[in-house]
């Protein structure tokens, strides 16, 4: 069982920048990618960028790409998401997910990843 929880989350002018954290917890050892998520109100759960815990290779949504970077460190269990050029758009609720599963396939997909954070909430004004 693993526990993931967010923090960094909060109200930003357009253009600014935020990074989100999640800390991961109990049995940790097998966790193969770690991930970022968000849903705004009335949309479905997006991907954001994932990151192979052991060999630390990254991968973006367009959507975020050249703006979002994320980050692990496995000496402190934990993943980050540099959030900069913060849009309107980009408002939504970030959850962070971990899966033991090797899915790079279809790391985009909600239902690849077994542990879930409670969500931080992003608010970008315009």
């Amino acid at each position: 069982q693993v526990r993931l929880v967010e923090s960094g989350g909060g109200l930003v002018q357009a253009g600014g920048s935020l990074r989100l954290s999640c800390a991961a917890s109990g049995t940790f050892y097998d966790t193969y990618l770690m991930a970022w998520f968000r849903q705004a109100p009335r949309k479905a759960r997006e991907f954001v960028a994932a990151v192979t815990w052991r060999g630390g290779t990254t991968y973006s949504a367009d959507s975020v790409k050249g703006r979002f970077t994320i980050s692990r460190d496995n000496a402190e269990n934990t993943v980050s998401l540099q959030m900069r050029s913060l849009k309107p758009e980009d408002t939504a609720v970030y959850y962070c997910a971990s899966t033991t599963k090797q899915t790079i396939a279809f790391m985009r997909s909600v239902d690849s990843y077994d542990s879930w954070g409670q969500g931080t909430q992003v608010t970008v004004s315009s």
